[in-house]
């Protein structure tokens, strides 16, 4: 008896695994960034009075996620002459070669496909940040990741709070350090929409 059930039991698998890899496929949501809800923004201790903020006004990317596999890929790019730090002449020397020097390095980027989760919450992601031609290294610290129905147009959307910090001399950024401060803090909040078929 046992003997007559394997080819039916083979049968069976023939159709249940392919089932299960596509489901398993399917588990990946593709998103792309919400520019309008998406800014990059640092801080930076001034001459030891103040911390000082600046932010960038255009990013673009993609997010792929797999919570059931708690996988995933952040890919994120930055127009860095999109910085704003309140009004124009601090703008220019901004982009100039004393700190992000756009005409050589016009773009930042961000990619990690090493994410964390805690049971369905993303918290963290280890990757790479690509600034004045430099890449390394960096980790990042997310909080309130949250992903709903947008109450406006009922797309998917994903929100999060990211932080993290880096020595900008690591990337050749030298300029006025130590009165300009070498720490700086990355504070971004994340918006995005799930990519329709």
């Amino acid at each position: 008896m046992p003997n007559r059930l394997i080819p039916t039991a083979v049968h069976q698998l023939r159709f249940v695994l392919p089932a299960l890899f596509a489901a398993n496929t399917l588990a990946a949501e593709h998103y792309t960034i919400d520019a309008t809800h998406t800014w990059p923004s640092f801080e930076v201790n001034h001459l030891g009075y103040s911390t000082q903020r600046g932010r960038f006004n255009q990013t673009h990317g993609k997010i792929t996620l797999d919570v059931a596999a708690k996988t995933g890929m952040i890919d994120i790019t930055i127009d860095a002459g999109s910085i704003d730090m309140g009004f124009q002449k601090w703008d220019e020397h901004m982009k100039s070669p004393d700190f992000f020097h756009i005409q050589l390095h016009p773009t930042i980027r961000f990619y990690a496909d090493e994410l964390r989760f805690e049971e369905e919450k993303l918290v963290g992601a280890k990757g790479y940040l690509t600034l004045l031609g430099t890449r390394r290294a960096i980790e990042l610290s997310i909080a309130n990741f949250h992903c709903a129905p947008h109450p406006l147009n009922r797309r998917r959307h994903c929100g999060a709070d990211v932080t993290s910090r880096i020595q900008r001399t690591q990337f050749g950024m030298a300029k006025y350090v130590p009165m300009i401060g070498d720490e700086v803090k990355l504070v971004i909040p994340v918006e995005a929409d799930l990519d329709q078929e």
